[in-house]
């Protein structure tokens, strides 16, 4: 894991025009936005007063730290969706929950989950290591050509073909998740989806396998692969047992965004 290399909060401006769609309206359209880190995983868009309307905030509650207004656009309202920051470091900026807006812009381009971090990358390799997956003893994935995705300041995903797993093992979940990095976005794509994998002892692991069925061009060797929670399951790489890595989803069920 990469220690996050500024103090927090952080905030740089971007350069980018970024729009917000609500209630069929822009509700800001800006080349004067910031990117600001709260915590190490991602900045969220900061938008300075002059670029958020006055006539599309109204007044919710305030704390000794922040001024909270819902956003109404003719009849559609989002309730809690604006803050006002109060503290020194952010006083005067306004943040915009990113996922009760109907669309985000960058220039002509629609962005999704959050604003990407400038300063990730992703890196999706071919490899001929011997990969191996345990959970409880059982094996339930063996190949010798995985794809491994280096991603900046996460642990290396090790994306197998579905043919190298025990696919009658893999039973699909409900669960879905968003990743701005790796997948595409449309009706049916630009989400994670999840597997369960049933034991032969009859035990049910939820939500440990995910893969995307469109995933980004920089990211297109994942595509017909799953990758494994590491932290939840037994590694071996070349026949070594690979420590499980610290992350944010080591002690939780499932991530929000992988």
């Amino acid at each position: 894991m990469v220690n996050f290399p500024f103090s927090l909060p952080h905030t740089e401006s971007s350069p980018k025009r970024v729009r917000v769609l609500f209630g069929g309206e822009y509700i800001v359209d800006t080349t004067d936005a910031l990117l600001v880190w709260l915590k190490p995983n991602y900045p969220y868009y900061f938008f300075k007063t002059k670029d958020v309307p006055q006539k599309y905030l109204v007044d919710a509650f305030q704390s000794q730290k922040h001024h909270i207004y819902d956003i109404v656009v003719g009849n559609r309202r989002a309730e809690a969706a604006a803050t006002v920051y109060s503290d020194d470091e952010l006083e005067g900026l306004i943040q915009i929950e990113f996922s009760v807006m109907d669309a985000w812009f960058e220039e002509d381009e629609q962005i999704y989950v959050h604003p990407k971090d400038p300063y990730k990358r992703v890196d999706v390799l071919q490899s001929s290591r011997h990969v191996r997956i345990e959970i409880n003893g059982v094996e339930v994935a063996n190949t010798t050509r995985p794809r491994l995705l280096f991603e900046t300041s996460l642990p290396v995903r090790y994306y197998i073909p579905k043919p190298d797993c025990k696919l009658n093992r893999l039973i699909p979940s409900e669960t879905t998740t968003q990743c701005p990095y790796k997948a595409l976005y449309s009706l049916l794509a630009g989400i994670a989806n999840y597997y369960n994998v049933q034991l032969p002892s009859g035990e049910v692991v939820q939500d440990i396998v995910w893969w995307y069925r469109t995933p980004q061009l920089e990211c297109a060797e994942i595509k017909g692969c799953v990758a494994f929670y590491d932290e939840k399951v037994d590694v071996f790489v070349d026949g070594v047992l690979q420590p499980r890595p610290e992350s944010p989803w080591a002690a939780s069920r499932r991530a929000s965004a992988i």
